[in-house]
């Protein structure tokens, strides 16, 4: 299965974000824990003149001991990184690294008599939790959400404090993936559209990844024998959850599913693909 989505209001978001990063002090680059590397997107890159947070977002999803691994991974690029749970409200953490980022232009500001606005660019890929972070930031929905990817489509700036303002934009890809197994990783945890995707493919992908670096977590949730061939795994998951339609046949899509939505509700374990 060859993974490609790149709709066109991706290019102009892409645009977008070239034309408004003058007017933004630091980038707030939100990656989603459980594929940190894929969530690095290329088509940024063009944006780092700027300094840039790492937000490591969705942090609840896997283990305190990952975390703290991609933590130190990503600082060893030299850039901020800072963890957050926006669904849960854990972000306080993110205010005060932007002002730390850039503590000498504020204080170059104060030192005038200026109260320095930061204003920061809230990037990354599609439902990597952007929106739902600025929210969190600023006690409210203010921002559109939703937890399928796309739900962004245009800037919006959002005033989280008297002195701090972020834009938000949408959700954005990179025109090709030449790493596969990066962009199944994005699609295991919904960071695109299951709409034009095969379901069924991609969940024995999935099956496939956890029986080699997971062993035991799918016995766990359904109580399957993982020996044989991956689509052998799969059936017995959907005779066991009676996903059964005429003539004995599972239900092959239903089950597809059911994996994909129990990996993303970590019903499978707290897992770090990368």
């Amino acid at each position: 299965m060859v993974i490609q989505w790149y709709p066109g209001h991706m290019t102009k978001a892409i645009r977008m974000m070239e034309e408004n990063v003058k007017l933004v002090d630091v980038l707030l680059y939100v990656l989603d824990a459980r594929c940190y590397k894929a969530c690095l997107n290329p088509s940024f890159d063009s944006l780092t003149a700027k300094p840039r947070i790492y937000v490591l977002n969705k942090i609840d999803t896997i283990e305190r001991t990952d975390a703290e691994r991609i933590k130190r991974e990503l600082s060893a690029t030299g850039h901020k990184v800072v963890t957050a749970d926006s669904i849960k409200g854990k972000g306080k953490e993110i205010v005060s690294a932007l002002t730390e980022v850039l503590s000498d232009k504020i204080e170059h500001f104060r030192s005038k008599g200026i109260n320095k606005t930061v204003r920061a660019m809230v990037v990354g890929v599609p439902n990597s939790g952007k929106s739902t972070m600025v929210n969190s930031l600023c006690g409210g929905k203010k921002t559109i959400t939703g937890d399928r990817p796309g739900v962004t489509r245009g800037k919006q700036w959002v005033a989280i404090s008297d002195y701090v303002n972020l834009l938000d934009t949408p959700g954005t890809l990179w025109p090709s993936f030449e790493d596969q197994a990066l962009a199944r990783h994005l699609a295991y945890v919904g960071c695109i559209k299951d709409d034009i995707l095969n379901v069924e493919e991609l969940a024995l992908c999935l099956i496939s990844e956890l029986r080699e670096r997971f062993v035991g977590v799918l016995n766990a949730r359904y109580g399957v024998d993982e020996t044989g061939e991956d689509y052998e795994v799969m059936e017995r998951i959907g005779k066991k959850r009676g996903y059964v339609i005429r003539g004995g046949e599972i239900d092959w899509e239903r089950t597809a599913k059911a994996v994909l939505d129990d990996f993303r509700k970590q019903k499978l374990g707290k897992l770090a693909l990368e």
